[in-house]
């Protein structure tokens, strides 16, 4: 396969200036000059090229310049990606295995070359060689693709050592696939957004800083290269706080030609600085106004949920209709269903305070959820929200309240024949809304609802947002015609997409692509079942009880979880019947069996087993006295998006009953 002269000539540069950055011709010169010194002796005058590159193969040169062009990335499924798929192929989370730059396109090389001043970890010792210990990891979004770094301990100066190579692309007007040029690029105004996670001991990550990097300085670079010291702050209410700096140093592949003046970068950037600020500016007049005709329809308005404004992790205000995107998860997801339940196996965390007091609102940007991997329920909703659009339903974000008055988010699907179903995202129950009619004798019969949901003051998706204008907040009364003005009250749809439409006119950050599962679930549940027998067996050694295991039963009990699961992530029951007849037939006559299934949505093999323990049932199980005792347990681990997974386990045992 040969290349067209351009194209080969554009790559053979690239090719040039990896060689130059690492000094490939003074490595070359170093081991000519020592390989006819030492292994030649002063006799020889001659050398030949075999025995010159097995001394380059032998002094790990080869290998060096290999390196070079391993680059870290996340795995995004290609039916994400817009563009085609031909620059990465991704076999193992943070590690590349093969590299396909198209000489045709222009990259952005993003490297980090450690951090300072991470002032909160100054006291933390030096992590030795083997210990566990805190880590701090990077996550990139930039252009629908995603980057993570290695993982490195928590330190006053982090070792954050990476690269990144991220492909500058024009996405409209058929240009794909065209090389981008100065003036191209200097109209893309989507930035790099950089998450740094902390990630303890334990397995608990946390949100260090959410920075937005805009890369264009590196326009008005003559070397094609800059170095930058990246503030990091910190989020929720220390987002004033400085977190650290990282070391930064941008590089384009291949360098322009004819680069452009930093005045021209700078106005460019300030040109759509004012231009955000003075749509923001013209919103808020819109939504101020638009509040003050609600309040008039009824005073009682004034205590209803409506929430047009969420501050996010760095205190940044925003429209809620920002935060909800059509989201397509290509073959990461399969039905709304699924989706459903993947947004309910992301743990629930309220965004952390210091000190007492109410609680504190904050709805992250769906990167950094999805890097944190955990979330308030604002964040699991407009999640589900998103992904539900991208399935083609008609879904909306509601606000409201639940039991006791507390502050609560959910989803509702609008049917195409008038069906509304509530969707709890922290769960994955559905649920289907009947109304009551206040206006029915009191002796007919009326619907009982099953949701836990009280009050409703506003939904909204990424082009609506309409707030509640009925008599009554409550949900059993309220009526979901959501085009009827005299039930419901709608913004702007061209207000709301001025703001909520990610450009050079929206503060709202790009949607990132989700990434699919990169743990192997079958290595999982094994190693996860192994250290939960070790945990039994050693809780019955110190109860002075032998353990005998029943591998038989053991396996048969993956029926029942997979039948779990099924009836989580479907909302269909089957495959009982089958797994209780192979039960029977495994139980002798005159003997017992007894199971108990739980579910967790982490692998920490010793946090659930304690909470199983806690358990009754689970404790009658492990610690079962009596004749030829036979144990068994099954750990089935499934894994969804985003490293999200469903670990269920079951224990059991059989013994003989004795009168």
């Amino acid at each position: 396969m040969s290349l067209p002269p351009g194209k080969a000539s554009e790559l053979k540069q690239i090719i040039h200036n990896h060689l130059t950055k690492m000094d490939i011709h003074g490595k070359i010169r170093d081991v000519l000059a020592e390989t006819v010194r030492e292994e030649l002796g002063p006799e020889h005058r001659t050398l030949s090229e075999a025995d010159f590159i097995r001394a380059l193969q032998r002094r790990g040169v080869v290998d060096d310049l290999m390196k070079q062009l391993q680059f870290s990335k996340e795995k995004v499924s290609p039916e994400l990606s817009p563009k085609p798929a031909t620059h990465y192929v991704d076999t193992e989370g943070t590690q590349l295995r093969k590299t396909n730059i198209d000489p045709s396109r222009r990259y952005l090389y993003l490297q980090v070359f450690g951090g300072k001043a991470f002032l909160e970890h100054l006291q933390e010792p030096a992590a030795l060689p083997g210990q566990v210990c805190s880590t701090f990891t990077l996550y990139l979004h930039f252009r629908n693709q995603r980057f993570r770094s290695k993982p490195v301990p928590c330190a006053c100066e982090p070792d954050l050592m990476d690269g990144f190579l991220l492909e500058v692309h024009r996405e409209t007007g058929g240009e794909g696939s065209k090389m981008a040029d100065a003036t191209a690029m200097l109209s893309i105004c989507d930035p790099v957004h950089m998450v740094l996670i902390k990630t303890d001991p334990a397995g608990e990550t946390a949100l260090v800083s959410s920075h937005f990097l805009d890369w264009r300085s590196i326009l008005s670079s003559p070397s094609g290269k800059t170095s930058l010291a990246v503030e990091l702050l910190g989020v929720g209410s220390e987002c004033k706080v400085p977190a650290g700096v990282l070391n930064v140093k941008l590089e384009l592949y291949p360098p322009l030609t004819d680069t452009l003046s930093p005045d021209v970068v700078s106005t460019q950037q300030s040109m759509e600085r004012q231009r955000r600020a003075e749509t923001e500016r013209l919103f808020l007049v819109y939504a101020k106004q638009w509040w003050r005709e609600f309040l008039e329809i009824r005073p009682s308005h004034q205590t209803k949920l409506v929430k047009i404004f969420a501050q996010d992790e760095n205190g940044v205000n925003r429209p809620v209709c920002s935060y909800v995107r059509v989201l397509r998860a290509g073959r990461i997801l399969e039905s709304p269903r699924q989706a459903a339940r993947f947004v309910s196996l992301l743990p629930l965390e309220r965004a952390p305070v210091v000190g007492g007091g109410g609680r504190h609102e904050q709805w992250c940007s769906l990167l950094a959820f999805l890097c944190g991997n955990k979330g308030d329920c604002e964040d699991h909703a407009t999640l589900l929200c998103s992904l539900l659009l991208g399935f083609g339903l008609d879904a909306y974000v509601c606000v409201g309240t639940k039991a006791k008055a507390v502050p609560h988010a959910w989803v509702m699907t609008c049917g195409t024949e008038g069906s509304i179903t509530f969707w709890e995202s922290l769960t994955g129950h559905r649920y289907l809304h009947q109304p009551i009619n206040p206006d029915d004798p009191p002796l007919a019969p009326q619907p009982r609802p099953s949701y836990p949901y009280r009050t409703v003051g506003c939904v909204f998706n990424h082009k609506s947002f309409l707030a509640n204008c009925q008599p009554s907040d409550a949900v059993e009364l309220c009526v979901f015609d959501l085009r009827e003005p005299s039930l419901w009250k709608s913004m702007s749809e061209d207000a709301l997409l001025s703001v909520c439409t990610p450009g050079s006119g929206s503060s709202a950050p790009p949607l990132p692509p989700l990434c699919s599962p990169a743990l192997d679930p079958a290595a999982a549940s094994n190693h996860l079942e192994l250290e939960m027998r070790l945990l039994v067996s050693e809780h019955r050694k110190d109860l002075g009880m032998t353990t005998a295991w029943d591998d038989q039963l053991s396996y048969l009990l993956s029926a029942a979880l997979s039948a779990y699961e099924l009836e989580r992530s479907t909302g269909v029951s089957c495959g009982n019947e089958e797994f209780q007849d192979a039960v029977r037939r495994a139980v002798p006559d005159g003997h017992t069996f007894k199971g108990f299934p739980i579910h967790f949505t982490h692998r920490n093999a010793r946090r659930a087993f304690a909470t199983s323990m806690r358990s009754p049932f689970c404790d009658e199980i492990v610690c079962c006295r009596g004749d030829q005792v036979r144990l068994a347990v099954r750990v089935r681990v499934y894994t969804y998006a985003e490293s999200a997974c469903a670990v269920w386990i079951m224990f059991a045992c059989k013994y003989r009953s004795v009168l």
